[in-house]
């Protein structure tokens, strides 16, 4: 494999992890960055004018969002507004050309963030080739677990082979499933699999289940020695702690606050939009350990609560001073701490590499 920029190739199981080192190398490395920054430019700016318009930076927003795990732009408007931000970053609100000194400033800062994540929150790249699961099909626990699958889910479907695939979702990565929801792993390694076995018949007891279950995960273990698949993996907990360390820490927290205010729009008195608060808590989500905001509905709705919770901060249409902005920001903050101390969100994903990793993005490549 290609070096990446993502991490280092620490081995986690049979998978690499990816921490974000590689990452931190290449912005701390003066001379390289410059030069990777070079090359990246040269290919957006497609012109040659030496600035890259709206339309040139939209394939290195697109980039940043795929390396952040958000879906294609489009697809759902709190992704968009992700999207938006981003490219707000990189052109300040303004409707002009983003000249390469420009370009090379927030994209280190892109970066850095990504990499303070990723150090934070690893992903683990795991490559299922049918070793793991046919582990767990000779194993001691197989035939423990699969009962209990079996309990939560005999009244859920009418005929056996409904009942096999539901049982292939619930389970996981550790057992050497790729998850089954992935249209490409149905429809090329399950239903394969599946194809020989009479499953077009009611369930009957558990004793025939498990055995029609074992012949179907016996040629999934098949069908995944010849087409392995790739997963990136990743567990990560939002227990307030990220928030409770920027807001004890007042000179990073006003440093972190200043630099997102200096690109919204004021009025000439100077003050914001109330309007603003949702777009900054967005901006500072990284430096608090959160997540982007439409990433996970339950952190979604943490943060309404939170603006629930702070007086009229939902109440768009005011303007008011820098120094309030600053004060509702940070009680909307310290609401989000409290909430997750009092109910911290586990958040474990699994998504199939459709693509190799060294090509998988363009802009995020080293080249």
């Amino acid at each position: 494999m290609e070096n990446s920029l993502w991490g280092n190739q620490n081995q986690k199981r049979n998978g690499e992890v990816l921490d974000g080192s590689n990452i931190m190398e290449l912005v701390g490395n003066e001379q390289g960055f410059s030069k990777f920054v070079d090359n990246k430019f040269h290919e957006l700016d497609k012109d040659k004018d030496g600035k890259l318009s709206l339309k040139e930076l939209e394939p290195a927003v697109a980039d940043i969002g795929a390396a952040l795990g958000l879906p294609a732009q489009g697809t759902t408007p709190d992704s968009d507004h992700i999207y938006y931000q981003v490219l707000n970053e990189f052109t300040h609100g303004k409707q002009e050309k983003v000249s390469k000194s420009e370009f090379k400033e927030v994209l280190s800062d892109i970066l850095l963030g990504m990499a303070a994540g990723l150090k934070r929150d690893p992903i683990v790249i795991l490559r299922m080739d049918g070793e793991d699961l046919l582990e767990f099909l000779n194993g001691p626990s197989y035939d423990e677990e699969m009962a209990s699958i079996f309990s939560q889910i005999q009244n859920s479907s009418t005929s056996l082979r409904e009942l096999v695939i539901e049982a292939f979702g619930r389970l996981n990565v550790d057992r050497g499933i790729p998850p089954t929801s992935d249209s490409w792993v149905f429809n090329n390694i399950v239903d394969p699999a599946l194809l020989s076995q009479a499953l077009d018949r009611p369930v009957t007891d558990q004793e025939t289940f498990m055995e029609e279950f074992k012949k179907g995960a016996l040629s999934v273990v098949d069908c995944l020695k010849e087409k392995p698949v790739i997963v990136a993996h990743s567990e990560n907990t939002f227990d307030g702690s990220g928030v409770k360390r920027l807001l004890s820490n007042k000179f990073e927290l006003d440093k972190t606050l200043n630099t997102v205010l200096e690109n919204l729009p004021k009025d000439r008195s100077g003050n914001i939009s109330k309007d603003s608060l949702r777009v900054t808590l967005d901006v500072v989500s990284p430096s608090a350990g959160l997540p982007p905001v439409g990433a996970i509905e339950e952190m979604d709705k943490v943060i309404s609560e939170a603006f629930k919770t702070v007086n009229n901060a939902d109440n768009k249409s005011v303007m008011i001073k820098e120094e309030e902005f600053k004060k509702i920001l940070s009680e909307i903050l310290r609401s989000i701490m409290l909430q997750l101390e009092g109910s911290p969100i586990a958040i474990s994903s699994n998504s199939v590499v459709h693509e190799p990793l060294s090509s998988s993005t363009t802009l995020l490549h080293s080249s």
